[in-house]
């Protein structure tokens, strides 16, 4: 079967509809297609912008003799993390278990055909041995012979890895009133000494817009608002930095959505760079802003990242 990347929509997919490897999106084809077959997937994630996506993609998918022994042996799924982060997530924790070692781009994961659990993990593996890497072929081979050979063992270590991931999944439970809100304190005290109080956002040139910070002040203030003293200095804080970000040139007048910073301390010159998980994190920082104060400003800049994303 050819190729199956051509009718997708990710740019990133995209760059890999005309490799020789029989590439599937993840979907219900391509996994009951792994059942049926009993062929390991071969998963591979990563991202348009990743530099060792493309050297990989360079010496490995586009190579013949590494396509044909990919397709006579796995299942082959790409992923594009900025589609998918929660997959992203997923095994992306599963390569710190597995190697213990942290992860990266592009991620390379085989998982067992019925459940896709993982089997080996890594990140990018070379066309020829270096650097006491393995070829990638001899990771191929490797992986497959040990899942076609150990059978019982395999099932029993994906069992336990499936177990670790479900563990860590669940968070713990709070009893909110006995929290300790110092921490909070602190990190809104240290935010306060690096805030720029006249074109908003922390620290100088480069300037990120960093929204978890904003998101936290805007939580603060929420979180106050009822009382008799609400949180005043974190809604500055917060909704002077969103303003004078929608106002200039980190968010796209013209297109809509957000490069990814401004190289001045005023939000003027950008960086010409587009992030999608920049601007999912932004799209909603705005909404919840708008929610929170009922601003027009935020409202539009939310609604415009939104159609630029659905756009692009």
């Amino acid at each position: 079967m050819a190729n199956q990347l051509q009718e997708e929509t990710s740019p990133y997919l995209l760059q890999h509809a005309d490799n020789p490897v029989q590439w599937y999106a993840w979907n219900k084809i391509s996994l009951e297609l792994a059942k049926k077959s009993g062929k390991p997937i071969l998963l591979s994630i990563g991202y348009s912008a990743c530099h060792w996506c493309h050297v990989m993609a360079h010496e490995s998918f586009e190579d013949q003799e590494t396509a044909q022994l990919m397709n006579k042996l796995f299942i082959n799924i790409k992923v594009d993390r900025e589609e998918r982060p929660d997959l992203d997530k997923i095994y992306q924790t599963a390569h710190h278990i597995i190697p213990r070692r942290s992860g990266g781009w592009p991620l390379t994961v085989f998982l067992t055909p019925d459940n896709q659990l993982p089997i080996f993990a890594g990140t990018y593996f070379p066309k020829e041995p270096r650097y006491g890497i393995p070829s990638f072929q001899d990771v191929l081979r490797r992986v497959e012979t040990y899942y076609r050979e150990n059978e019982l063992e395999v099932r029993s270590q994906t069992e336990k890895l499936s177990d670790m991931l479900e563990n860590l999944d669940q968070s713990p439970k709070v009893n909110h009133e006995n929290l300790d809100h110092t921490p909070l304190e602190q990190a809104k005290q240290k935010l306060s000494e690096i805030f720029d109080g006249e074109y908003g956002g922390f620290g100088d040139a480069p300037k990120f817009p960093h929204p978890t910070n904003i998101e936290m002040l805007l939580d603060a203030w929420r979180n106050s608002a009822e009382e008799s003293d609400p949180d005043l200095q974190s809604l500055f804080m917060a909704t002077l930095s969103l303003t004078r970000m929608a106002n200039g040139g980190l968010y796209d007048q013209l297109g809509g959505g957000f490069f990814r910073y401004s190289v001045d301390r005023y939000w003027l010159i950008p960086h010409f760079e587009k992030m999608l998980y920049d601007n999912a994190a932004l799209l909603a920082l705005y909404a919840n802003a708008f929610a929170a104060t009922g601003d027009a400003l935020f409202e539009k800049i939310a609604s415009e990242t939104a159609n630029w994303v659905m756009r692009e």
